[in-house]
């Protein structure tokens, strides 16, 4: 049973032995001798680590025309630098199933009965792909690592602040995102530069996380006070999106990450903490939520909305488009009608319910299966089963050596977690501001991914 998993999860995967065989991956290193010869490849890391903030930078403020194009520079810049690399260097389980979700896709696009848009749809993804193949790179370097971090919570914290703003000022709703005839329906919802609270919410998820991995990862102790400062200002702004799918994702995230945060520490606790401390913990948090809940009027009436059933208009909304995506998922189940949201566009009217016309499945993995199919499904359950796997055992080798860079981590695993359980009921998840984010998580799970030597380098080691 055992090796039943670790073949499934690919746990005795050897880089080395793919690369011997790969027929692809001999295109890596033809440029190595240019590279080592120019003035300006000495900095590559630094240029493209430059490229990479400036779309984290800019994703929440700009068009997404512009983040298009920035995603188009870091793509070849990542041909550049893997045509002029060592053969081998960082590949991970995480990229082979990534190749192999992006494979489906070309065949779906292929088979596609709108191929023109759904080749636009190949298109943004493969951007997204490469990104994270840049960043995944990249963030082998510690300092690299902690350095993009960083910046992405600075950048959050001004778009939390901004959202505050609009609460304690108010701000003109720029769409109908609460039903007028609920109680809630002079409530302001905050979407700071994002425009729209379901997307600031999704984005605020990693902020939260992060920040609050700060708290431990940071040395100083006013780079710890502006951690906390961080973590409830991004977290007020989410709870002041109003969004349930954000409120879920938040939950989520958080239970993940306490359990993670446990079970780090658990080696360092006596006896009865290691077996009472998870409980205690997740029971105060759990009756803290509750407690809001009860309390404050705006709260408990958007967590009941969740469960009116069709009585809620968003949730009818849903529902409705829903029923037309499985009518589409039955039609087309293999291989789907091809990625992104032009050809959804294309093909979602002739199922749609009267009156309810949608740019999306309003669910990740609904999407993923009009999108892909089941086979494309299948492969993206199965990246996800190798990235919690990899995160999981290489969290457990750095408990033993307390090395803080583990509180990142765990922080990346946590946020996947509430993530996906935003996805189940909405897809802004697509938008690239927080697209570029999952892939994010994603990249820094496989930057830690650790390549056991084979027996030559041990003896070159031990010799040393």
């Amino acid at each position: 049973m055992n090796s039943v998993w670790q073949q499934l999860t690919l746990t005795n995967f050897s880089p080395q032995q793919w690369v011997k065989s790969s027929y692809v991956h001999r295109l890596v290193g033809l440029l190595q001798s240019w590279r080592q010869g120019s003035w300006l490849m000495q900095w590559a890391d630094t240029l493209a680590l430059v490229l990479v903030l400036v779309v984290f930078v800019l994703a929440p403020f700009t068009s997404t025309t512009l983040i298009g194009l920035l995603l188009l520079a870091c793509a070849a810049f990542w041909v550049l630098l893997t045509v002029s690399d060592n053969a081998g260097l960082g590949l991970t389980p995480i990229h082979l199933l990534v190749l192999l979700y992006w494979g489906v896709s070309v065949m779906a696009t292929a088979l596609s009965p709108v191929k023109g848009a759904a080749v636009e749809g190949l298109i943004k993804l493969t951007l997204y792909l490469l990104l994270f193949a840049l960043i995944a790179r990249l963030l082998r370097s510690p300092r690299l690592r902690s350095t993009l971090i960083t910046v992405y919570l600075h950048v959050a914290l001004v778009i939390s602040v901004a959202g505050l703003r609009q609460w304690f000022f108010g701000a003109d709703a720029l769409a109908t995102w609460v039903d007028p005839e609920s109680t809630l329906a002079g409530t302001t919802r905050v979407y700071s530069y994002l425009g729209n609270p379901n997307l600031l919410a999704a984005y605020l998820v990693p902020a939260v996380v992060f920040s609050g991995a700060a708290v431990f990862a940071w040395r100083a102790w006013t780079a710890k006070a502006l951690a906390v400062v961080m973590c409830l200002v991004n977290a007020a702004c989410l709870v002041l999106t109003f969004s349930r799918g954000g409120w879920i994702g938040l939950v989520v995230a958080t239970f993940a990450a306490m359990i993670l945060l446990v079970r780090w520490w658990s080696v360092y606790l006596p006896r009865f903490w290691r077996r009472w401390a998870l409980p205690i913990v997740l029971g105060v948090s759990a009756a803290f939520i509750v407690l809001a809940v009860a309390t404050v009027d705006p709260l408990r009436d958007r967590f009941f909305s969740i469960f009116e059933g069709r009585e809620d208009s968003s949730n009818n909304f849903r529902l409705n488009v829903w029923a037309a995506v499985q009518d589409m998922i039955r039609d087309r189940p293999i291989l789907g009608i091809g990625p992104g949201n032009d050809a959804f566009n294309s093909v979602y009217p002739r199922y749609q319910r009267t009156g309810f016309t949608a740019l999306s499945a309003y669910s990740v993995f609904l999407e993923i299966l009009v999108e892909t199919g089941v086979i494309g499904f299948g492969c993206f359950l199965w990246l996800l089963l190798v990235t919690f796997n990899q995160g999981w055992s290489r969290l457990h080798q750095m408990r033993q050596t307390t090395d803080r860079e583990g509180y990142w981590l765990m922080a990346a695993i946590a946020t996947m977690a509430g993530m996906l359980a935003h996805g189940l009921v909405d897809t802004v998840w697509y938008r690239p501001q927080v697209s570029t984010l999952w892939w994010l998580m994603i990249a820094i799970v496989a930057s830690y991914y650790w390549v056991k030597p084979t027996d030559d380098q041990e003896r070159i080691q031990e010799s040393n």
